[in-house]
């Protein structure tokens, strides 16, 4: 297993800037997530973004051969939806956008579900309840707590509301490198796994799916969808172990606990 990586007050000063940046990415995003906009068009507003107006690079494109600067996850793609000219927003759908951002040499990952139009009753409800999870996650982030304590969590009220998590794709502890150790498993069991320290970084990011859990990858080999053609939502932050809890890196103005 690779080197647990514990970031001292300087590299956390450089995240927590590199998050405030990502941050402002989806508040600027939000006046152009509408019906009509392609996949692409939003990839192409973040990119330019980042670069230009925030001196930043956008960490995604390139990584693992990927050509672009978010993933956009629509309806039944669960996670790494790839952005598209042709894929353009309906009344109704729910889109994930997932973004990374390196400043400093350090990077940042948080994405946020968009409700484009009138949507449904029962898809509002998973994106709502998927962020509620999220959070329950969150919350349990401290030391001396457990991996286990935040999957259990997560779990927990996920299948409350009659919903399934993704096993396949988990949180990751993320720094210099996108990808770090430790894994953040979004179910488990409490008191169970890594116990948290002061300094550890790394994302929460349940995907929750409105039926069963399983999903399947697509032949371009990025997109991942539900096997039952159900909708699946996702919300992710980046949070630090703080010496008597967390802190959310990524916290965007539009959000209060």
């Amino acid at each position: 297993m690779a080197r647990l990586s514990l970031k001292n007050a300087e590299e956390l000063s450089v995240m927590r800037e590199s998050g405030r940046l990502l941050a402002t990415v989806f508040d600027y995003l939000d006046g152009f997530i509408e019906v009509g906009v392609s996949t692409m068009e939003i990839n192409d507003l973040a990119e330019k973004y980042i670069t230009d107006k925030l001196h930043a690079r956008p960490a995604s494109k390139g990584q693992y051969g990927y050509q672009y600067a978010l993933n956009s996850s629509l309806n039944r793609v669960v996670c790494h939806g790839v952005p598209s000219d042709t894929q353009k927003l309906k009344s109704g759908d729910i889109v994930n956008i997932d973004i990374t951002l390196e400043q400093g040499g350090f990077i940042a990952d948080s994405s946020k579900m968009y409700m484009v139009g009138d949507v449904t009753p029962a898809a509002r409800c998973l994106v709502n309840k998927t962020y509620e999870a999220m959070w329950e996650g969150i919350r349990k982030v401290r030391p001396g707590a457990s991996l286990g304590d935040i999957g259990h969590a997560i779990q927990s009220h996920a299948q409350k509301h009659g919903y399934s998590v993704v096993r396949e794709y988990c949180g990751h502890g993320i720094g210099r490198e996108m990808h770090e150790e430790p894994q953040v498993l979004h179910y488990g069991q409490a008191g169970k796994g890594l116990v948290l320290q002061e300094g550890m970084v790394f994302t929460i990011e349940p995907m929750i799916n409105q039926g069963k859990a399983k999903v399947k990858l697509k032949k371009d080999g990025w997109t991942v969808v539900t096997s039952d053609k159900k909708l699946s939502a996702q919300w992710e932050h980046t949070i630090a172990v703080t010496s008597d809890g967390y802190e959310v890196l990524t916290l965007r103005a539009e959000e209060c606990e």
